[in-house]
């Protein structure tokens, strides 16, 4: 009897302690990836998400339309059908565990318009196109615009038809260029990579002469081939001043053309038409060609590349945005001024899933850096002016520069990231000056500087509250006023920067709201003080700005 007891014990032992490995043991998704229709797809591609949306693992279906990805830790993961001429498919909160089963369903761009409603509006309905959208929205198909840059339909259970998602910002921000008061902005982009795609984004300011800012895009997928894309941008701001008129109007029109050759050669050329006209009818215009062009090599998760550029992005502007197209205006002696040159590069880098290192030499020649200060009180006009945030820009000096830059990423624990760059190069530094002088000359005054730069980004997303926050910081010598290496792509903005994203709920199914808070240069660094004739003026490489609002996507 005792035997049999211990035997008993023995068993129930090894069980309890092997229970935890057992529930720890890896699961499995599978499923079927077919059209509207009912037809399965095969070499559909279909990728396992993370709940941040990063990759960590795709696969093609097969002559069946059948997917599985196995060995998956249990959890909550997405996922994401891609197919050629369709919208990509995706599939939010899947929980795996064992021998998981989830269908998904491919629809065209024409299909997910035929969702829109049907019945006009009505006689006495608001004007306001953006309030009845807002109505309306539980009657429309559901489409997101992912970080990434894809326009997906997305479905968070199985059946369930997707509706129309958009999104309306209303912010206020302070210390911006062109940009200070309340701005609304709404946006419609990026549709899928498989497919053509429409961009379009909108961002003005209600009831005020602040100006406005618009963008409206084209881009067609030529599957392996490659690509082509047309993108135009306008910006209207009366309140401009300088000298011969009121009022800067900018245009830019830019094409492109992506040419893939098999899977380890692409190019990326192009061209941008760009405009600039202070006050109407103004003989006071700029206009020029900038071209752009690309050349890389894939080997696996390494790639080497030339790259060309003749204008620098907008500062804090990604491609979402019609400031990262507009060009960069400012005056020297009465007339506008395009910053503009020739921009040379070669590089290596390498990106894994958790990692990335970059390495590139580059030279620049630089003409009409832009020079940003702000002061308050009565200057000539020899630079543009922007009354509502006291902000002013002018010409430096033309310069060239040649240097480095390198830069190493990390995915943290929980999907946190952290970024370390560095880049050496010419800068515009100011001179010191004891007596007070005319505020052309002081622009004309600033003078290129070897110099180095080094910053730090973290970035990630908070257990429990969701928040989504970024911060930066960047530093290079505090009498410096313009970036070193002014063609980087992905620049960090100047000195101590923080961004967060805080959802907030609500009550009202198909409708997120999202509170908004960007503050750049938080401790006003790299701030350089003049007398001029007429009064003080603060020259910075990054004028302190603070912006916040709310986000609403339904």
């Amino acid at each position: 009897m005792m035997r049999r007891l211990h035997l008993v014990s023995m068993i129930a032992l090894f069980v309890v302690a092997s229970s935890p490995l057992l529930a720890v043991s890896g699961g499995s998704v599978s499923g079927v990836v077919r059209d509207s229709s009912g037809v399965p797809q095969m070499g559909a591609v279909v990728q396992l998400l993370r709940p941040d949306m990063s990759v960590i693992s795709a696969v093609y279906t097969t002559s069946k339309g059948s997917y599985s990805f196995n060995d998956i830790q249990p959890g909550k993961y997405a996922l994401k059908a891609m197919g050629t001429s369709f919208l990509p498919s995706l599939r939010e909160n899947v929980r795996v565990r064992a021998n998981t089963v989830v269908n998904l369903t491919l629809n065209t761009l024409y299909e997910v318009m035929q969702w829109l409603p049907a019945e006009p509006r009505a006689a006495n309905a608001s004007r306001d196109d953006w309030e009845w959208t807002l109505r309306s929205a539980a009657n429309r198909p559901l489409l997101r615009w992912l970080e990434d840059g894809p326009l997906v339909v997305v479905s968070d259970r199985p059946g369930a038809r997707p509706k129309l998602k958009a999104r309306l910002m209303a912010t206020g921000q302070d210390g911006t260029f062109g940009e200070s008061g309340e701005r609304f902005t709404t946006s419609v982009e990026d549709t899928p990579s498989d497919s053509r795609e429409l961009l379009a984004r909108v961002d003005f300011a209600p009831d005020s002469d602040a100006g406005m800012e618009s963008m409206l895009g084209f881009r067609q997928d030529l599957g392996f081939a490659g690509s082509v894309e047309s993108m135009a941008a306008i910006s209207i701001h009366p309140v401009i001043e300088g000298a011969g008129g009121e009022g800067l109007d900018e245009a830019a029109m830019r094409s492109a053309e992506t040419i893939r050759l098999g899977d380890e050669f692409e190019i990326d050329a192009g061209v941008q038409q760009v405009m600039a006209r202070l006050g109407q009818n103004s003989p006071n215009t700029v206009l020029a060609t900038l071209p752009f062009a690309t050349v890389a090599w894939h080997g696996g998760n390494s790639t080497v590349a030339y790259r060309m550029a003749s204008a620098p992005s907008g500062p804090n502007q990604n491609e979402s945005q019609a400031g990262f197209y507009l060009p960069q205006i400012s005056m020297r002696d009465g007339q506008l001024a395009l910053q503009h040159g020739f921009h040379q590069e070669v590089g290596w880098e390498r990106r894994t899933d958790a990692s990335g290192v970059s390495f590139l030499i580059y030279s620049d020649n630089v003409q009409n850096p832009v020079i940003e200060a702000s002061g308050r009180g009565e200057f000539s006009n020899a630079v543009l002016s922007d009354p509502m945030s006291g902000l002013m820009r002018g010409a430096g000096q033309d310069y060239a520069s040649a240097g480095v830059m390198a830069a190493v990423e990390h995915r943290m624990a929980g999907g946190n990231r952290i970024r370390l760059s560095y880049a050496n190069g010419d800068a515009m530094v100011m001179p010191t000056l004891v007596h007070p002088t005319a505020l052309s000359q002081l622009f004309s005054a600033a003078r290129p500087r070897h110099a180095q730069m080094y910053a730090i980004s973290l970035s990630g997303t908070l257990e429990g509250t969701g928040t989504r926050w970024r911060a930066s910081y960047r530093w290079q010598p505090a009498d410096t006023i313009t970036p070193i290496a002014p063609y980087s792509i992905e620049a960090i903005e100047p000195y101590l920067n923080l961004h967060l994203r805080q959802p907030i709920s609500t009550h009202h199914e198909g409708l997120n709201v999202e509170a908004l808070l960007d503050m750049n240069n938080l401790l006003a660094e790299g701030y350089r003080p003049y007398l001029v004739n007429g009064g003080m003026v603060v020259f910075a490489q990054d004028q302190r700005s603070v912006g916040a609002g709310f986000a609403f996507t339904f």
